[in-house]
């Protein structure tokens, strides 16, 4: 026999996909759900934490659950995709915030990250993406200024991979990626759009030109609910069973 979480797991995931209510709209309260199916609070707990799970919901905390929107953004994990080209592709209305450009001088946490000699300057980036009106991505990049002499604001605002590659004619080859959730910062808090929400989704790259030297290190901090990380990936026989 199906547990009743399950139960009633499935047909709220029915009743979602039949749009029994718009996205976006709030889930009736734990309450009310324990009511309507008859069960303990526990038990709806654990069906909306499975929904939530799989993508359905989002539990925002004093508020309720959030139906998900389905049609998230794909953002190509495996790809080296800029913010100005993500949101042409996309056809959505974005705006690029420049909160911070800096020069970093000798001493900072980020020469070895960057592999760069001690005293050789880094130049420190950070902005906030507003898609369709709302703050949901901070990006921090930090560039090794042998390769990327000169950024300015307007650079910043624009693309700088449209300058590196156009202006300074370099080629940008691969990154090496990793993907991580953490609960907001303060200054996520602070930057972002992030009003209930108990977690983001933080990619940080390193990122490599044609011939291989490393000209970049970025930390791309996403709101949740607005982004899928999307990859293709194909099986190579290894010839070893499984």
């Amino acid at each position: 026999m199906q547990k009743k979480y399950l139960t009633i797991y499935h047909d709220l995931l029915n009743k979602i996909q039949a749009n029994a209510w718009e996205e976006t709209a709030m889930l009736p309260s734990e309450n009310e759900l324990s009511i309507l199916y008859a069960t303990s609070r526990e038990t709806i707990r654990k069906a909306l934490n499975l929904l939530a799970q799989n993508g359905y919901i989002q539990k925002v905390h004093g508020k309720g659950s959030v139906i998900i929107n389905r049609n998230k953004f794909s953002f190509p994990v495996s790809g080296i995709v800029s913010f100005r080209e993500l949101a042409d592709k996309l056809d959505l209305s974005s705006k690029t915030y420049v909160e911070n450009l800096v020069r970093l001088e000798s001493g900072n946490s980020f020469e070895d990250t960057l592999e760069v000699d001690k005293g050789e300057p880094i130049w420190h980036v950070a902005r906030v993406r507003e898609m369709s009106g709302e703050r949901i991505i901070l990006d921090k990049d930090y560039f090794n200024e042998n390769y990327i002499p000169l950024l300015s604001k307007e650079i910043c605002e624009h693309s700088i991979y449209e300058y590196i590659e156009t202006k300074l004619e370099l080629v940008i080859g691969f990154a090496q990626k990793e993907i991580i959730v953490e609960e907001p910062t303060a200054e996520d808090r602070d930057l972002l759009d992030l009003e209930g929400f108990s977690n983001i989704v933080v990619i940080k790259s390193l990122v490599y030109l044609e011939d291989t030297r490393l000209f970049q290190y970025n930390e791309s901090r996403h709101r949740p609910d607005k982004f899928r990380f999307v990859d293709f990936a194909r099986r190579v026989k290894s010839g070893t069973p499984l």
